[in-house]
């Protein structure tokens, strides 16, 4: 049995490039073309299509308004122009199987995303897997962010350290001197001094080393250094 297609695009002229080009295989048989989303929605349930092939912008209901309904009925591959990192992330989010930016694909890269979307495996042209790059890099940024803030308030609880001194300690672990510290807090050298003594000797440590690794949470508990 092919694979069963419906191609939901607003423009003819894509409707029938697409389904042409679907019909040279003997695998792959759209049973289907919808003009919008809400008509897209309906042949979907009509037709039962094994692949939905979903443009985004197109007139009354859009394709990203129509997705979270097509992706419960059949899995849906977004063929599309438009490129904004924010639709590629947002369709991704609501279930798209793929994402290809017309343009940036051949006949063949097509029909072999088609059938894989059938299988359950994803397919993005560069401009899509770009966009889910960026997207994973600045999760994976924003949750290490979190991470250290709450490691840092927990530390500053645990080893009773004021406000003045959780910020000289993180500039000590940021690598400044004494005399950087001392510029960037607007306070004199022997102050910055009498603040890492104290520091020191709230986290039970004799050496910078040893503090950045405590105030980090790299030291394993009871350990103390040497020099």
């Amino acid at each position: 049995m092919p694979v069963r297609v419906l191609i939901a695009d607003d423009n003819p002229v894509v409707r029938a490039g697409l389904a042409t080009l679907l019909s040279t295989t003997a695998d792959l048989a759209v049973v289907a073309e919808a003009r919008d989303g809400r008509e897209a929605l309906h042949l979907t349930r009509l037709h039962t299509p094994d692949v939905i092939l979903l443009d985004v912008r197109m007139p009354g209901v859009d394709g990203i308004s129509a997705l979270p309904h097509l992706v419960r009925l059949a899995p849906v591959l977004m063929l599309t122009y438009s490129a904004e990192a924010g639709t590629i992330r947002e369709a991704l989010l609501l279930g798209a199987g793929g994402y290809l930016v017309h343009g940036e694909f051949t006949p063949d890269d097509l029909l072999r995303a088609v059938r894989d979307t059938h299988a359950g495996r994803a397919h993005f042209t560069p401009t899509a897997a770009n966009a889910l790059l960026t997207e994973l890099r600045s999760s994976s940024q924003q949750q290490r962010s979190v991470a250290q803030s709450t490691e840092r308030v927990h530390n500053s609880v645990v080893f009773g350290l004021s406000s003045r001194e959780v910020e000289i300690m993180d500039l000590i672990a940021s690598g400044m001197s004494n005399q950087q510290i001392a510029a960037a807090c607007f306070i004199s050298e022997k102050t910055v001094k009498n603040h890492i003594n104290r520091i020191f000797a709230k986290l039970h440590s004799t050496t910078r080393s040893e503090a950045i690794a405590r105030w980090l949470g790299t030291a394993r508990p009871g350990v103390t250094g040497h020099g």
